[in-house]
């Protein structure tokens, strides 16, 4: 990358001399008058490397695309507009409106001028040897975003290559906007005029154009300024391309220049002396009478904190009770935020209650001895349900989807590398050619996430974790039908079957699936087409359902096969990492389906008997490929052999165990919980040294209290850390029961506390559809709608570099935040059961 850029901007300052007292009283009253009315909001670069003036934060460059995916909407010049992310992806883009995959420039380096308030920060689009340097240099109450170039932008991007910045549709609903002096409304569904070039490809027109742009006058919290002396600013609404789509502030750059070629100057109001309002971040569930209830404040770093909080219990009549007023200890500063924690954990009399601090309220919560009792019936319920595949998905009046994927799955294609994290490897490691259907795979499975792929490493962990549940705490609920014959599942319909029973049969279907097919387990199911992939609605329009026959026309069917190339794709490259958790996953399932599904239990352990015995006889396959193939052969092997141990009693599987000590060693927080069920069944010296282990785990769980003041680990990716906490809190508890004289219950109460509101940003549960306020705008397959699903846990709270910890609950579309995935939720309803036996023994 070459950096001769020859900029100069000399740095004007003024001193103010201190004086001391004035003479003239009447001088000191209009000081102290004016001072009132004095608007000192100049931006200025802080030690986390952002621009800073009261309520507004400008970053550039701080993230990078975070996320699995190009465009997580995280990264270029982002504003924090009064405690508010309101843009975002203020960079060099090649469309007016950029969608998920679309292209993306790469990072080279990011350069800090403290002294003159600017970063510099160069990036290239290598494809079209293109490289570029983005300024952005503080001005009075605004940023000077200027676009640097050394060589001119190439011919092919000419009328492409354009400075975009995104603004977040909700943020920007109900609201005005002036485009050189004309106004108009935000739209708060998209209805541009659209245009098709030669090639069809279509793309809004802008909805304005000009060179100086007002966004939301009429809201001093939201008012942003953007002109431009040299570039015509386009406003365009990216939704008419997807429904993730932002508003878009566009300038294309020009032909044939170098050196400075484009300037922006965007001002985002300032409202003197504003604070962020308090959270109160407590339990929307509430808490047991026995547990420990502390909530946490959340405060601007520069507020005047009170001294104290106060509880209130609200009577039958309405009324507010204070019960108790307690003083405030500070914790202290975690990421931008001030915290105290108020403690109320003395007062156990059951009821209803708030926390109110200052001017804040808190939302009702209840103290009672069986909040936790039907706290993880909507996840049975109603989210497994409404996520099983190959079955139609009925509630009441409502159909969820009806029963897709019944043409799974052609086998993929060799040396192919799919968008989503899947690859081919040269061989198909089965019997089948490339494009050949593989029969046997259209049964069971739940969708992974808010999207309709089967992912496999996925699909054993799910299995896993809710035969540990069925097992440690018995659950018998039935509330749901599934008739596996007519390929038709009714909420709230109870089968006399126990529904925990039928979603490890169904998750177990999906796994004796791929090891009847083609004798290993393989990465996954996954549509091929990235317009397939973006489907929101019911999964059955996603494909006719009809098996592919290539010497049929695309419109042609005899009612069985069609030529229509819409099936879905079966990753198969072996192994043997996905093998071992696969074989995992089906011991264990043996272990409860027996009694219940006795042939399917037989199959499954006389499957994972052998798949171990061939895995042991042969050399690992260590094909690898994104998060599709399994986890490391080490970890995968040690949970194959403790679901065996715990299935067969084979002292084999013990002696193997003891030999992979050093891997439960070196990864405990992961293996704690599993480790610790196998104890009954391994040597005196075994225990000893998980004893042991476990008396040096203890300082490392101390440690996160001295993290954040949650005492949780908050991980900093670019996936929300929701499954990490929950993940950490039942290994606790697994680890509790083994050794209760020195793991404490709050480290398993603490986790799920986190995900019912004890949190940073919001005090809001991350379960949709339990606790008073909880997740109603998420990222499930119903997205697109603004809805929820009863049940699903979102990945929650992402923590923005440097410092701003983010989950919006007014835009479903980020996935790092606000996607439900199955996985979490199994180990959600193990932990609330946890919890409440802990509470109830």
């Amino acid at each position: 990358m070459k950096h001769s850029y020859l900029i100069s901007k000399e740095k004007q300052t003024i001193n103010f001399s201190k004086h001391g007292k004035l003479a003239f009283p009447l001088l000191a009253f209009l000081f102290s008058f004016s001072s009132l009315f004095a608007q000192d909001t100049d931006l200025e670069l802080n030690e986390e490397e952002y621009f800073e003036a009261p309520g507004v934060n400008i970053l550039a460059f701080s993230n990078w695309y975070d996320g699995l995916f190009s465009d997580s909407k995280i990264s270029g010049i982002e504003i924090i507009h009064h405690g508010v992310r309101t843009a975002t992806n203020g960079d060099v883009r090649l469309h007016a409106t950029p969608e998920q995959w679309d292209a993306i420039p790469t990072f080279s380096e990011r350069k800090i001028d403290q002294a003159n308030n600017l970063i510099d920060t160069y990036q290239a689009y290598p494809d079209y040897n293109f490289e570029y340097m983005i300024r952005a240099e503080a001005k009075d109450d605004g940023v000077l975003l200027s676009v640097h170039l050394d060589e001119a932008v190439p011919e092919i991007l000419v009328g492409r290559a354009g400075l975009n910045i995104e603004f977040i549709p909700s943020a920007y609903w109900e609201k005005t906007y002036y485009m050189d002096g004309k106004s108009d409304v935000f739209p708060l569904y998209p209805s541009s005029d659209m245009k098709k070039d030669d090639s069809d490809y279509t793309s809004p027109k802008p909805m304005a154009t000009g060179q100086k742009l007002v966004l939301a006058p009429e809201d001093a919290e939201r008012r942003v300024t953007i002109t431009s002396e040299d570039a015509e600013l386009m406003l365009y609404d990216g939704r008419d391309k997807a429904q993730n789509g932002w508003y878009i502030v566009r300038s294309l750059l020009p032909e044939g220049k170098t050196g400075k070629v484009l300037e922006w100057f965007i001002s985002a109001n300032s409202i003197p002396g504003w604070t962020r309002n308090p959270i109160i971040a407590h339990s929307q569930v509430g808490y047991h009478p026995n547990q420990k209830k502390v909530a946490v404040i959340e405060l601007d770093k520069k507020a005047t904190p009170e001294q104290t909080a106060t509880l209130q219990k609200i009577s039958e009549e309405g009324k507010k009770i204070d019960v108790q007023i307690g003083e405030l200890s500070r914790w202290g500063q975690y990421t931008r935020y001030i915290y105290f924690h108020y403690d109320f954990s003395e007062v156990r009399e059951p009821g209803t209650y708030v926390i109110s601090y200052g001017e804040e309220i808190s939302a009702p919560f209840v103290i009672g001895e069986n909040i936790y009792e039907d706290a993880w019936h909507p996840t049975n319920d109603i989210f497994f349900p409404v996520q099983m595949d190959h079955m139609l998905v009925n509630e009441a009046y409502r159909v969820w989807h009806g029963a897709s994927h019944l043409d799974d799955a052609l086998q993929a294609p060799l040396d192919h590398e799919h968008f989503d994290l899947y690859a081919q490897g040269p061989t198909t490691d089965t019997q089948y050619e490339p494009g050949e259907h593989i029969p046997g795979l259209n049964i069971g499975g739940w969708y992974d996430a808010g999207d309709y792929d089967i992912r496999t490493q996925t699909q054993y962990y799910v299995v896993n974790n809710l035969v540990y549940a069925y097992e440690d705490f018995n659950l018998e609920r039935d509330q749901t039908l599934v008739d596996y014959d007519a390929k038709y599942v009714d909420i709230h319909n109870p089968d006399g079957k126990p529904d925990m029973l039928q979603q490890i049969e169904h998750g177990t279907l999906a796994l004796i699936a791929q090891h009847r097919a083609v004798g290993h387990a393989i990465p996954g199911i996954i549509v091929p087409d990235i317009s397939q992939y973006t489907h929101l609605g019911d999964g059955l329009t996603m494909t006719d359902n009809l098996i592919y026959n290539k010497n049929m026309d695309p419109l042609e069917s005899d009612g069985y096969r069609s030529g229509k190339l819409d099936d879905r794709w079966a990753f198969t490259s072996k192994s043997t990492p996905l093998n071992y958790g696969s074989i995992a996953a089906l011991a264990a399932a043996s272990r409860v389906l027996k009694g219940y599904n006795d042939s399917l239990s037989q199959e499954s352990l006389n499957t994972a008997k052998k798949v171990w015995d061939n895995e042991h006889a042969n050399e690992p396959d260590l094909f690898h490929h994104g998060n599709t193939t399994g986890g490391t052969l080490e970890d995968e092997e040690l949970k194959a052999a403790v679901e065996l141990l715990l299935a067969t009693k084979d002292q084999k599987y013990a002696d193997r165990i003891e030999e992979m000590w050093p891997v439960i060693d070196s990864n405990f927080a992961s293996h704690a919980g599993r480790a610790a069920k196998v104890i009954p069944y391994m040597s005196n010296s075994f225990e000893n040294k998980m004893k042991e282990r476990t008396r040096a785990y203890q300082s490392e769980l101390d440690a996160h209290y001295e993290e954040n003041p949650f005492g949780v680990p908050i991980g900093r990716g670019g996936w929300a850390g929701n499954g990490q906490v929950i993940a950490f809190a039942m290994n606790n508890y697994l680890l509790h029961k083994a050794f209760p004289e020195l793991i404490d219950k709050e480290y398993i109460f603490k986790g799920l506390n986190y995900i019912y509101g004890t949190h940073p940003d919001s005090s809001i549960s991350f379960v949709s559809g339990v606790g008073t306020k909880s997740k109603k705008v998420a990222y499930g397959m119903n997205r697109a709608d603004f809805s929820f699903i009863a049940g699903g846990v979102v990945p929650g709270v992402l923590i923005l570099k440097p410092d701003f910890p983010e989950n919006r609950e007014d835009w479903p579309f980020l996935w790092g935040q606000n996607e439900y995935v199955i996985s979490v939720g199994s180990t959600y309803i193990y932990l609330v059961n946890a919890v409440n036996a802990l509470l109830n023994e």
